[in-house]
């Protein structure tokens, strides 16, 4: 086995959503989950995504790092600004950014509006319209991990989504190949658009390879939590 795997988890989670997959991982391989910024314990930080690396790393050390979506996008950048620590990566529905700085832009203005949205109503009344997003269909009440949800704040994800959002986010595609740690990229088998992103970070990454993960769509770890800490293991040995 390699170091022990750094755990990064999506918009609206935390780091505890990440208990079960440690505790399929385990015992063979130790695990750390860490709480990003505007989510958790961490609900108070506003900083960019290098800055949100800089958090991870900080918080998670040297080791193999696990990424799903806000959180992939947090380890890639971890990836490419510290890879001396990030030993190997494994991209969990996650994306290199927008390409097109007028669709970046739309996204950026849509980010603000749900940024405001949650400040406006609350956690609770967003997590209800978030969840109904078409890419969190295949989520049941379990897997859907709302109490974990309800412990962040509506000021800590609006951050989030104004810091760290894709709109946000400067395309990192024409930088893949400077990722120099094996990596893995893991989609859902009902989730097509992430599937073609997923191909394109592989095309851009020297060692790197992608895993489809039958029977589920965007979140396959918490869908299809056995296949995935199957192939993370598999992956890290």
């Amino acid at each position: 086995m390699t170091d022990r795997a750094v755990l990064a988890h999506g918009f609206t989670q935390t780091a505890r959503s990440w208990v079960h997959m440690q505790q399929l991982l385990a015992p063979d391989l130790d695990s750390v989950a860490v709480d990003l910024p505007g989510h958790g314990i961490a609900a108070d930080l506003a900083t960019d995504l290098w800055g949100a690396a800089d958090h991870l790393v900080q918080h998670g050390g040297t080791g193999a790092y696990v990424g799903y979506s806000m959180g992939g996008r947090i380890a890639l950048h971890a990836a490419l600004a510290h890879a001396d620590d990030v030993h190997r990566l494994v991209l969990i529905g996650a994306t290199a950014g927008i390409d097109d700085a007028y669709e970046r832009a739309v996204r950026r203005a849509n980010d603000e509006r749900l940024a405001d949205r949650i400040e406006d109503i609350g956690v609770d009344p967003f997590l209800d319209e978030w969840l109904a997003n078409p890419l969190f269909a295949r989520l049941d009440e379990r897997s859907a991990q709302r109490d974990d949800r309800r412990r962040n704040t509506p000021t800590g994800l609006a951050s989030s989504l104004r810091t760290c959002g894709t709109g946000t986010q400067g395309p990192l595609w024409g930088r893949l190949s400077q990722v120099r740690c094996p990596t893995l990229v893991l989609v859902g088998e009902f989730d097509p658009k992430f599937t073609a992103l997923g191909e394109r970070l592989v095309d851009g990454i020297d060692d790197s390879r992608m895993i489809v993960i039958t029977g589920s769509g965007h979140s396959v770890h918490l869908e299809a939590p056995e296949l995935t800490a199957e192939a993370i293991a598999d992956f890290l040995r």
